[in-house]
């Protein structure tokens, strides 16, 4: 296996290897959720010690669920949308566009920092109608070379915990803005969320990084935006399919309360 050595990242472009790691991780344990096996190759051609990451089961596992869950609502939007474009913000070294495999009437952009993108470019073999697109997701200037008469559907995986409210709220007006219509789906936090953030052995590296305050209400974005409904939250701790069963019984425990569910990961999906 030939080894690659990337340039040295800043803490917020480093920050993408927590996710990395937890799928690369999860195709290694003996029932995986997302079977990312791409990004378990990045990982050993990287060689990149995960273990000072301090990753736990339950890290791993909320990591992977919501990536889950994420792939599961853009693959169904593209299913009725074969002509759509797709965006997932923040991309990191995140496989989905691989994993979705779109269709060649699909255009799929993976936007990120351009060191980055240019990252992903060395690792991630290129496809047809895959875009790389390296820029940070606070400017505007990148979205204006997106088509813009077609429907999008716009993936975020733990983006928003970097950006402050304003900028969340900015860069969401500026999506709604350029696209026809479309869907969004992120995962949110709430204000405990981000405090356990700063509190969790597996993600006290990216703590200083964490911007946003967090919110309680699922429709609170809608107040951001006329255009932007609700369309489902999903509670991670309501899916014990594939939860470990020496975590199943908390999760069966966290499920019968919405507000304790929302203490954990949560995925909000909205259309415009």
């Amino acid at each position: 296996m030939m080894m690659i050595t990337l340039p040295a990242f800043t803490p917020l472009e480093e920050s993408l290897f927590l996710t990395l790691c937890c799928r690369a991780l999860d195709n290694r344990s003996e029932q995986p959720i997302l079977a990312d096996v791409m990004a378990d190759e990045i990982v050993r051609v990287l060689g990149y010690d995960y273990e000072k990451l301090h990753i736990g089961t339950n890290l791993m596992l909320n990591a992977t669920l919501r990536a889950k869950k994420l792939d599961e609502v853009a693959s169904r939007f593209l299913a009725r949308h074969p002509d759509a474009v797709g965006l997932d913000l923040g991309a990191g070294l995140d496989t989905r566009g691989v994993r979705l495999a779109p269709p060649g009437t699909v255009d799929w952009y993976d936007v990120d920092f351009p060191a980055v993108a240019a990252a992903r470019e060395r690792l991630i073999p290129d496809r047809a109608n895959a875009h790389v697109v390296g820029a940070d997701v606070r400017d505007s200037e990148w979205l204006e070379s997106l088509p813009s008469d077609r429907p999008a559907v716009i993936v975020a995986d733990g983006l928003m915990g970097f950006l402050s409210g304003e900028e969340f709220v900015a860069l969401l007006n500026r999506l709604i803005s350029h696209f026809p219509s479309g869907e969004m789906v992120f995962n949110s936090y709430t204000p405990f969320a981000i405090w356990a953030v700063h509190h969790s052995p597996g993600t006290k590296g990216v703590a200083d990084l964490i911007k946003f305050p967090g919110f309680k209400d699922p429709h609170e974005p809608e107040s951001w935006n006329p255009k932007l409904k609700l369309v489902e939250e999903i509670l991670l701790s309501r899916d014990l399919a594939q939860v470990p069963s020496k975590l199943r019984l908390y999760y069966r425990l966290q499920a019968h309360s919405t507000a304790w569910s929302r203490k954990g990961t949560i995925i909000l999906h909205y259309r415009f």
